[in-house]
């Protein structure tokens, strides 16, 4: 997987319908034998484990379904969710709807919402709740966020789904987040002054602050004033930030990575991305290293659903640590479904003016692509693609056109065990191509390897790739993956060639 390909992919009735869906495909072995399949399923392991009940949230669920199973009357879904109520002293007004409740109080909302407090006041008839001192609050409402919350002064409508809530913290799906004031609405949160990280410490490695936060459900985030702080020292700050949650989150790095390996030395890498205009973007994917320095690549980028088009510019390696110089050049993606079917379709283009192997060349490439969505039976998934491209060169008037094709086939045994193997055939290769970017010196090739999480912080794993026209191993790689507080190193040992390389990382943001 090339650099540029890395860096596409480098908040109770009160809260929060947002932030579903936060795990990323974010760990990458960087390698070229497929082995990032398995850190696919590496990454949706740890989302299954992030979403592991709590006890309290256990008891929530079998308390909401209790109430549902001794309703004496229909539920009316244009109203909402009936409301039991428990504490020591209950005192309730008939005539407008008023109560006071005192003494371990707890209110039960059928929908999956829980308060709690020493003393609540509120009315039934205004569907309205308050708790004036400290509050904690619940939420396993179904299709949207799991919440847990401690604040004060805490207000909430829960006919409107309206409210407020006063220096909060607590977690909100995958998010540790602080607030001075939080105010609830239908479609959105709104917190003043607060704090986010997916750093659970209580001196959290990382976290952003904001002077507001606004978020909305499995869209986006939007942040005003906000500031990038590592291990407590502020590292970067931004008038306005956006980012995307649920279904449209992207697994850019926002903080950097240092790592080492023998052909570069010891590097630094950090992902910034700065928005120009609607839907336009300046990206800046700096690295550097101790063997070369300054190797970075930037690029503005338009992005509008399923089309991409911008001019790159800068260094970029591969998988296989090629270099390319583009100088710069156009690009232009394109890829959807085909109507309503499974099938998918892309169309790619990029021209522009490439430095490699000690020549300039003004380098184009068009393709096509034909695939299906992931097939999934009995824990296996298949991936299919084929494509056709032309690559076309003016240093040597060259032209290569054909066909490629992809079948990877995955196992998930379990949280513990996976497994992958493929099947690539590109007739494009190192033999009729002017430059070695981002291309093998053969055209067929078999992948496999497996991985095996040996506890909550160690995971093992092994990537292989074979020549299948020269009858030879090309890569047999091992990897330890080792999980520290917040962050993680992957360290990658590559026998065919006797190369240790290691990169250090935070938590997936």
């Amino acid at each position: 997987m090339n650099r540029q390909k890395l860096a596409g992919l480098v908040t109770a009735a009160l809260l929060l319908p947002i932030l579903g869906g936060t795990a990323q495909a974010a760990y990458h072995a960087d390698s070229d034998t497929g082995i990032d399949a398995l850190d696919y399923i590496e990454n949706n392991h740890r989302q299954e484990r992030a979403n592991r009940l709590t006890a309290e949230q256990e008891k929530l669920l079998a308390d909401a379904k209790a109430m549902e199973a001794h309703l004496r009357y229909p539920l009316d879904p244009k109203k909402a969710a009936p409301v039991a109520f428990e504490g020591e002293e209950l005192t309730y007004d008939e005539r407008d709807g008023s109560f006071i409740a005192k003494g371990k109080v707890d209110i039960l909302q059928m929908d999956a919402h829980r308060f709690q407090g020493e003393e609540i006041t509120g009315n039934t008839k205004k569907q309205e709740v308050s708790i004036p001192d400290k509050a904690h609050i619940l939420q396993m409402t179904p299709g949207q966020v799991r919440v847990t919350l401690d604040g004060y002064k805490a207000h909430y409508n829960y006919g409107a789904k309206t409210g407020s809530l006063e220096n909060a913290k607590g977690k909100a799906g995958a998010h540790y987040i602080t607030g001075k004031r939080f105010e609830f609405y239908p479609d959105k949160i709104v917190i003043y002054n607060g704090t986010d990280t997916k750093c659970g410490a209580k001196k959290p490695d990382y976290h952003t602050s904001a002077e507001k936060i606004v978020y909305y459900p499995n869209d986006k985030v939007v942040m005003d004033n906000v500031k990038f702080h590592l291990k407590g020292k502020t590292i970067f700050s931004r008038k306005h930030y956006e980012t995307g949650v649920g279904d449209n989150a992207n697994q850019n790095h926002v903080y950097p990575r240092v790592g080492y390996n023998s052909d570069d030395g010891v590097h630094f890498e950090w992902d910034l991305s700065f928005p120009l205009v609607k839907n336009v973007n300046l990206n800046t994917n700096i690295y550097i290293n101790t063997k070369e320095g300054w190797r970075s690549n930037y690029d503005i980028t338009w992005t509008n659903r399923h089309m991409r088009t911008g001019v790159r510019y800068g260094y970029f390696e591969d998988s296989n640590d090629k270099w390319i110089k583009k100088e710069p050049a156009a690009f232009w993606n394109y890829n959807d479904h085909i109507g309503k079917s499974h099938f998918t379709y892309g169309l790619n283009t990029e021209y522009g003016r490439w430095h490699g192997n000690g020549v300039h060349s003004n380098h184009g490439e068009y393709g096509v692509s034909l695939g299906y969505d992931p097939i999934k039976f009995h824990r296996y998934t298949l991936y299919l693609n084929t494509g056709y491209s032309i690559t076309k060169e003016t240093y040597n008037d060259s032209k290569v056109s054909g066909f490629s094709g992809n079948a990877v086939l995955t196992k998930d045994f379990d949280d513990r065990w996976a497994a992958y193997a493929g099947y690539h055939y590109s007739k494009k290769n190192q033999e009729n191509s002017l430059f070695a970017y981002d291309t093998d010196d053969y055209s067929k090739k078999l992948e496999a390897g497996f991985s095996y999480r040996v506890d909550d912080i160690n995971r093992l794993a092994v990537g292989t790739k074979y020549d299948l026209d020269h009858k030879e191993w090309k890569n047999i790689d091992y990897y330890w993956y080792h999980d520290l507080h917040c962050s993680q190193v992957i360290v990658r040992y590559k026998s065919k060639t006797n190369q240790v390389s290691f990169r250090w990382q935070f938590t997936p943001w």
